[in-house]
């Protein structure tokens, strides 16, 4: 780990940066399948929040230790206290942390290792894009405790077709690491031992490519997503019309014209 790094390797989630501005937020509570407690989720969003005043910032890796990447909440913790106030400020918590992944100027990948269900399966889909291991799999059972998964719907169904994803919210039913590449929940499907390559990939990829150009494509994706087809025309054109004018694309352009490799300003 980096001097960035968490000294305390007992916290609830690790975080380390290299040099290339690449940082890890990594679940630590392997024997509690990573179950998203308070504690959790403010470990989260504290690094989250970090991350997003961090100028030099490139992407984000998101891991798990264990066998789990993410069980969700605590079900334990939740039934001890069965007040609804209690209940809202959690979710408010959680949803606090979710909706800061899609905030963040720089890309989320997901590295899933094994089991992600509920708001773990909520964690992968919210991410940008997700690498998992063949034996990772993917469910949304609360429906199995009397609970419907409402806000790991959420991203769900903005990641699969609406009938595939309602099948698994009505089921509780899990699906393969294939099943979920196959529906749009993952990107890449490749062997453990291969997990950690494939998310370099992944990272080259992007670091290869201008900060700003990713910052401004990120936000507007998600931005026309949930608008009309006309307002999300306009807000693209808008975006693109910044794009253009900006240090990156008239140094790729540029070098496009000239045929050879861009070299992109510092951020």
């Amino acid at each position: 780990m980096s001097a960035a790094s968490a000294a305390d390797l007992s916290a609830p989630v690790l975080h380390s940066q290299d040099a290339r501005g690449v940082h890890r937020l990594v679940l630590n509570r392997p024997a509690a399948f990573n179950t998203l407690g308070e504690d959790v989720l403010a470990a989260l969003q504290a690094g989250l929040d970090a991350i997003a005043a961090d100028g030099k910032a490139r992407a984000l890796v998101i891991a798990a230790e264990g066998k789990a990447f993410c069980a969700g909440h605590n079900l334990k913790d939740m039934h001890a206290r069965p007040e609804l106030a209690y209940y809202q400020a959690l979710f408010a918590q959680c949803t606090r942390m979710m909706l800061s992944i899609q905030k963040l100027p720089v890309p989320v990948i997901a590295r899933v290792q094994g089991l992600a269900t509920a708001a773990g399966c909520q964690l992968v889909a919210q991410c940008d894009l997700a690498v998992a291991a063949e034996g990772a799999s993917f469910g949304v059972n609360g429906i199995d405790v009397g609970l419907f998964c409402a806000t790991p719907s959420v991203p769900l169904v903005r990641n699969m077709p609406a009938k595939q994803a309602m099948e698994m919210l009505l089921t509780g039913d899990f699906i393969t690491a294939g099943e979920a590449r196959a529906r749009g929940l993952v990107n890449r499907v490749v062997p453990l031992e291969a997990l950690d390559g494939e998310v370099e990939k992944l990272l080259q990829s992007l670091l290869s490519k201008p900060r700003e150009a990713l910052a401004m494509g990120k936000a507007l994706f998600y931005q026309q997503r949930e608008t009309g087809i006309e307002a999300a025309y306009q807000l693209a054109g808008q975006s693109m019309a910044r794009n253009m004018a900006h240090a990156v694309a008239q140094e790729g352009v540029q070098a496009f014209i000239e045929k050879r490799k861009p070299q992109w300003p510092a951020p």
